[in-house]
């Protein structure tokens, strides 16, 4: 998430970047028989490092993936975090969209995966894609569906925190300043904030928020990251990063406590503060409440996984994980049958992208 990087990007640098090698791996790099797109999230190190040039973008988000999707992938739309959603991180995707057109990548749909900020990213790419290829000529990508893995589409309050720091930087908010840098990496200021600007929960809200036919699949941690210490900032369950709110597609930004207004993120059978609604086509798959932001697509294992959204079929992809529910009592409970509990059986064996690639992939 964090790739050291610098200088400005050109666009002849991209085209021959591009010329160079869009694609990832060899041809049995499938999911459930359909081809698959990486586009990775918001990398820090692009704020305060800019890439020189199209080639490091290319680095960085094939760096982004090794430890697990990078040779489950046919393709990558990289982007560089330096610049906002609709403008430079735009253009840059839609050199890749148009080299995946024309190589037909997707003529029997492609399974989309994004991490992070990815999924606000591919949201507007969803929206705007068909329009832009057939401008040229092009066949647009037909997409069966996303997988989004701890999803910031309904932004995070770490962003809006990073703006306010970036115009008002008195001492007084230092402890604020210091979770917005662990962030970041960077001391904001108003003109060096890249997409974290179009991570505010209000601009993520508004932008690319048309209905559309492609399934949304959530996959949401609630564990640490930076040491815990953007936690207090950011409002209602988290994964250190995003709060529950954005990554499992809530209608609003309001803090809540799970996916699901009856099982918590540790798979507690019981009421639980969960959304309201969810955005049209979302669907939260799985959570976990001990794997954090990055540990959702490495291969960190010892989390246990909670199924949601379970045993249905989105648009052709068969979702079944496997799931039991079971009864366990406090350590302070004497009597009675304890509290219910649902999970995945084995899941904390496996990391959740595997467990994720090997259901899905039937």
């Amino acid at each position: 998430m964090t790739m050291k990087r610098r200088g400005c990007l050109k666009k002849t640098a991209l085209a021959t970047a591009l010329a160079g090698g869009l694609f990832a791996t060899g041809a049995s790099a499938q999911l459930a028989g359909h081809n698959v797109i990486l586009v990775h999230g918001f990398m820090m190190d692009d704020l305060s490092n800019p890439p020189a040039n199209f080639q490091e973008v290319q680095q960085a988000g094939e760096d982004n993936w090794r430890e697990y999707w990078l040779n489950r992938a046919e393709a990558r739309i990289d982007w560089a975090s330096n610049g906002r959603v609709e403008g430079q991180i735009a253009q840059q995707a839609f050199q890749q969209l148009r080299q995946i057109s024309q190589q037909g990548l997707c003529n029997d749909y492609c399974v989309v995966v994004t991490h992070s900020t990815g999924d606000l990213v591919t949201r507007h790419l969803l929206e705007n894609q068909a329009r832009w290829l057939q401008s040229e000529g092009l066949q647009p990508l037909k997409i069966l569906a996303v997988l989004d893995m701890a999803g910031a589409g309904g932004g995070t309050e770490l962003a809006d925190l990073a703006v306010s720091i970036a115009y008002n930087d008195s001492w007084y908010n230092w402890p604020v300043k210091q979770a917005v840098k662990a962030f970041t990496g960077i001391d904001p200021e108003p003109d060096n904030l890249g997409v974290v600007n179009d991570l505010q929960t209000n601009v993520a809200r508004n932008l690319a928020v048309s209905p559309n036919s492609i399934p949304r699949l959530r996959f949401v941690g609630g564990g640490s990251s930076y040491g815990g210490i953007t936690k207090p900032f950011i409002d209602g369950t988290d994964d250190g990063v995003v709060p529950t709110h954005s990554a499992c597609g809530a209608t609003n930004a309001s803090g809540i406590d799970s996916c699901s207004n009856s099982i918590s993120l540790a798979g507690k059978v019981s009421g639980q503060n969960g959304p309201s609604g969810l955005y049209y086509n979302h669907y939260p798959v799985l959570m976990s409440e001990g794997a954090n932001h990055g540990d959702v697509i490495n291969t960190q294992t010892g989390n246990t996984a909670v199924p949601v959204v379970n045993n249905t079929t989105l648009n052709g992809l068969r979702v079944d994980f496997a799931s039991r529910t079971y009864n366990q009592r406090a350590w302070w409970q004497f009597w009675g049958s304890g509290d219910q509990y649902i999970e995945v059986p084995n899941s904390s064996q496996t990391s959740l992208s595997n467990l994720v690639y090997t259901t899905l992939n039937n």
